[in-house]
């Protein structure tokens, strides 16, 4: 049985992100093994401290535990977008897979008025709870938002490098990204679920970088390169488990591997936030190898209208209504 400390790196970011420390070169080391064979590693001692994780995990476990008519007023099939509450079976992220018995929370980016991405589907605004039914909510989720975007910045920069590409090949396309902050409830499993029901289905992440915190509670597995699932549950509290999405693969040119995991679920509940780290809408996320786009053999393919299709795909308020919105655009 393959062990989850010798497949899945332990990264230090303070030996990362700091290319003075003696021991630097070693976890960039690490670093390269997670790109190119596991897709996961644990990052350790960055500036999501274990205060700050305990803070969105409480808050999304106050959420959660709101009665379900109170959820219901920020319900995502109030919207044709990802953002706010979604029920348990509102998201299918496989399609031979039954949908996923979790329930979940979604918000991107505040964004100020009159921007270019102005009515584009996946910019939509944020549905919040009230402040009456859960105070502070709102501001402790977009501080770690915050918090969690500055992590990924500087992994992708430590990413780029370690792959051969410039520091900011990846890290400069984030100046108005459509990435997506998520809180999960994971219910016991229910006493009905079959061999094809899960919290989350085996799947890859669609996007470039997710960051992962949780409750402690085990429930995430990843899948090895030899097919067998492991835990992956940190043991010391601040810990964050990351892993590589499709679109980074892709845009690496298969320098990065995404990797398949799942939650299969317990007889107990788990609290998680994953926060899917991905480019603005515009970005040209063909390989490097064929970034020339003023070849003829050689198209663009924009991060936003990627996101969107597997998007559509997946969330069953919107796969369901089969929703075709002309008015999505590529933004200026």
């Amino acid at each position: 049985m393959t062990s989850t400390h010798d497949y899945i790196p332990l990264i230090d970011a303070k030996c990362l992100f700091d290319e003075d420390h003696p021991l630097h070169g070693d976890t960039v080391h690490n670093l390269l093994h997670s790109v190119q064979t596991s897709g996961f590693l644990i990052l350790r001692n960055s500036a999501l401290s274990p205060s700050i994780i305990d803070d969105v995990i409480s808050s999304y476990r106050q959420f959660f535990s709101l009665p379900k008519e109170k959820k219901e007023t920020v319900d995502m099939t109030r919207s044709s977008s990802n953002r706010g509450w979604g029920y348990s079976g509102a998201e299918r992220v496989s399609s031979i897979y039954n949908s996923d018995y979790k329930e979940f929370f979604d918000c991107g980016i505040e964004l100020p008025p009159n921007l270019p991405v102005q009515g584009v589907r996946y910019y939509d605004p944020n549905l919040w709870p009230s402040e009456d039914l859960a105070p502070n909510f709102r501001a402790k989720i977009l501080s770690y938002y915050d918090a969690a975007s500055e992590v990924s910045q500087q992994l992708l920069v430590a990413i780029a490098r370690c792959i051969g590409l410039p520091a900011e090949y990846f890290s400069s396309c984030f100046t108005c990204p459509m990435s997506l902050l998520r809180g999960n409830y994971y219910p016991p499993r229910p006493d009905w679920a079959s061999e094809k029901d899960f919290g989350i289905a085996p799947h890859t992440d669609y996007g470039c970088l997710t960051l992962v915190v949780s409750d402690g509670t085990p429930g995430l597995e990843v899948q090895t390169i030899t097919g067998e699932w492991i835990n992956v549950t940190p043991s010391v509290p601040g810990d964050i488990v990351v892993n590589f999405g499709d679109m980074l693969e892709l845009w690496s040119g298969h320098s990065v591997r995404a990797t398949m995991h799942r939650v299969v679920g317990s007889s107990e509940e788990r609290y998680s936030c994953a926060f899917f780290y991905n480019p603005n809408y515009n970005t040209n996320i063909a390989p490097p190898t064929s970034q020339d786009v003023t070849s003829e053999s050689s198209e663009p393919i924009y991060a936003g209208e990627y996101l969107t299709k597997r998007y559509d795909e997946t969330y069953v308020h919107i796969s369901e209504k089969k929703l075709t919105d002309n008015s999505i655009t590529q933004p200026e």
